[in-house]
């Protein structure tokens, strides 16, 4: 084999690819071969649950059975990932008389070819080959799509445009950094205007390119607060300036973060949206605190509320006697001001005072505290403890099951 490949993209759409072999080298190479429309043909007796599936759902044709001799007739490309390094060197040797190109997966040098690893960005396709180092290819592809992600190296697409959309409504997470979706931080990099909320994860915005214009939209419970009609009309004008704006919030824009209201402002004015999902804290700060919001054979339901207004009160949309008489998980949501009456409320609707519950304070952050209480003591201990917001109040069995737990690692 040369030392160096000659690396060219294949334009495999509706062309006969035949794929030898089922087990996880097929099941990692085979939803590329799918979405770049490969006529892809696997032969294998046995595969794994997922590759299964694959041809289960038609987007492949399997053929359950050991490769023979003539199965790369009429094809354009080939992969040996069998388990037999004979069969492999038997598909490679037929694929050299047929010139048909060739990956062997046991011995990247056996065969034609060599699979690069692969990345996409804004429309590019990053492949990196290191000469039979195919861990090394990786880390290189990862370091390199992760810079184009964040905007640490320019990707040549221009910053500003009709190309891009006028808001980008991004849900940041829970507050961890690391915790954005790829695409949320792909377009924040490429921002022009970033409106942040107060929960929104902080230490991205010192990522921003020089020049991009922070607006602080800060929420804070039951304090100072950014007037709605203010940041709506802040997302419009500056679209209509020509800017590309992000808007970026805590958690999902649409679980108690008026991100609906704000798409809707703008579709009114005109202005173009693109929705991202964020992590919502409402699973994500119990699940960093050992929390599952359901467990199998202890819960199969789960209810996220907002505390935003107590029990009793004229404009609540809350059925607390409902709550009550459910026994599964409740994940309370800017509940800690009023926790002593949405605890009262729950007790008189008939949940068990012994009722579990944790309560999660800046979760997924360097400063998360976790208190755990019972439903008919939770306000007193949430108070002894000194919790303020954010925090995420999770009640029922589930809040009792971190002690399950053999090991002290937190992933």
């Amino acid at each position: 084999m040369p030392e160096d490949h000659y690396l060219v993209g294949l334009d495999l759409a509706g062309r006969r690819v035949v794929v030898a072999g089922g087990g996880t080298v097929a099941q990692r190479r085979l939803p590329r071969l799918i979405g770049a429309g490969a006529a892809v043909e696997l032969i294998t007796p046995h595969t794994t649950p997922a590759v299964s599936a694959m041809a289960d759902a038609g987007e492949l044709v399997w053929h359950p059975r050991r490769y023979a001799e003539g199965d790369l007739e009429g094809a354009w490309y080939a992969l040996a990932c069998t388990d037999d390094p004979e069969v492999n060197a038997a598909i490679c040797a037929e694929a050299e008389r047929l010139r048909v190109f060739c990956v062997r997966a046991d011995d990247g040098t056996g065969g034609t070819a060599v699979t690069a690893a692969v990345g996409r960005h804004e429309g590019l396709v990053v492949g990196v080959l290191s000469g039979g180092e195919p861990l090394r290819s990786a880390a290189v592809r990862d370091g390199i799509v992760e810079a184009l992600h964040s905007g640490r190296i320019p990707d040549g697409v221009p910053r500003t445009g009709t190309d891009l959309p006028g808001v980008a409504l991004v849900g940041g997470g829970p507050g961890d950094p690391e915790l954005i979706t790829v695409k949320g931080r792909r377009l924040l990099a490429r921002a022009d205007v970033v409106v942040a909320d107060r929960l929104a994860p902080r230490e991205l915005l010192d990522e921003l390119p020089a020049g991009v214009e922070v607006v602080d939209a800060a929420k804070i419970p039951y304090g100072r607060a950014a007037s709605q009609d203010v940041i709506n009309a802040t997302l419009i004008e500056h679209a209509k300036a020509g800017k590309f704006v992000v808007r970026l919030k805590g958690g999902d824009p649409y679980v108690f973060g008026r991100g609906f209201e704000e798409v809707l402002a703008c579709a009114e004015a005109g202005v173009p949206v693109t929705v991202v999902p964020g992590i919502t804290s409402a699973f994500a700060a119990p699940a960093v605190a050992d929390v599952p919001v359901t467990h199998r054979g202890v819960t199969h339901e789960v209810v996220v509320v907002s505390g935003h207004v107590a029990p009793g009160h004229e404009s609540s949309l809350v059925d607390w006697e409902a709550l009550g008489r459910l026994r599964g998980t409740i994940v309370l949501m800017m509940g800690v001001e009023r926790l002593p009456a949405f605890a009262a409320a729950l007790l008189t609707a008939g949940r068990p005072g012994d009722t579990p519950v944790a309560i999660v304070q800046n979760g997924t952050m360097p400063g998360q505290r976790v208190v755990r209480s019972t439903l008919d003591s939770a306000g007193e201990a949430a108070r002894a403890a000194g919790i303020r917001p954010p925090a995420v109040i999770v009640i029922g069995p589930v809040a009792s099951l971190a002690g399950m737990r053999q090991d002290d690692t937190h992933g």
